[in-house]
């Protein structure tokens, strides 16, 4: 639950500074410019740019969900990290400390995977020139929840393409995930493509349609998702939204809440 708490309790400290800026001492460095963060959530796909390097972001949100193959019902609290340590690479760990689950009329309470990866830039693409870059993320903790349809890879590389077309921002992720059942390992392969549009104000809509194949079942997880997000500080952004299965074998419907914060001071010097 820590890392959980965490960001709230840093979001109150900056509120009760007034939102200044601290004094700098030996170990948190101010910038002049304020940081920008760069949402990874509520959407399936991760944009191509990373997060401003030397400055923790934090996404935190919950999450309902009903009628998966593994499940009736799940609820769940998760946490994403990102660090970038340099211009063109970035660390990110991510876990679900606490899922409340019912499945043939029983409920249980139990906690999901924990995952550490790192992203790197290929090509810094500007306005409708995109941005390309990858990543590898190892999954540390299997957990003892029930999977979504997606599954819960092992190994996974993403490939990203991000950029702005026509006031327009996408989104498009392609992923290749090894999944493990029993002893038995199979690829799973992803796409994802996520439109996003301001609506002014300090609000956005993004749209987004992703596929995953299941080959376990031999199937293919089809979902379509609708997020609204509101930026209420240039390092803090709310988001909220719901997303549809479309398939007989994909989680039916699923409602999400939570926020992207970037803290506002470097833990280092550039």
């Amino acid at each position: 639950m820590a890392i959980l708490v965490f960001p709230f309790l840093a979001i109150a400290a900056n509120s009760q500074s007034g939102g200044k800026a601290a004094e700098p001492d030996s170990t948190v460095v101010t910038d002049v410019t304020e940081p920008e963060a760069n949402p990874g959530r509520p959407t399936v796909s991760n944009p191509a740019t990373i997060t401003p390097v030397g400055y923790l972001q934090f996404e935190s949100g919950a999450l309902g969900a009903a009628s998966s193959l593994e499940f009736s019902s799940l609820y769940q609290f998760s946490e994403v990290v990102k660090l970038a340590v340099a211009k063109r690479l970035a660390l990110s760990a991510s876990t679900t400390p606490v899922v409340h689950y019912s499945l043939n009329g029983q409920s249980a309470n139990g906690t999901a995977e924990v995952f550490v990866g790192a992203q790197t830039v290929l090509y810094p693409g500007t306005g409708s020139r995109p941005t390309l870059s990858a990543s590898y993320a190892r999954r540390l903790y299997a957990g003892n929840t029930p999977d979504f349809d997606v599954g819960s890879p092992v190994n996974s590389s993403i490939f990203y393409a991000s950029a702005d077309v026509q006031g327009f921002h996408y989104d498009a992720n392609a992923i290749f995930n090894e999944v493990l059942n029993g002893s038995v390992r199979r690829l799973q392969s992803g796409q994802t493509l996520s439109i996003s549009h301001p609506l002014g104000k300090g609000f956005g809509l993004s749209g987004e349609i992703w596929r995953f194949s299941q080959p376990f079942v031999h199937g293919n997880a089809i979902g379509n998702l609708w997020a609204a997000s509101y930026s209420a500080r240039k390092n803090l952004v709310f988001d909220a939204g719901f997303e549809k299965g479309l398939t007989s074998t994909s989680t039916h419907w699923q409602v999400f809440a939570g926020f992207t914060y970037l803290l506002p001071h470097r833990l280092w010097r550039q």
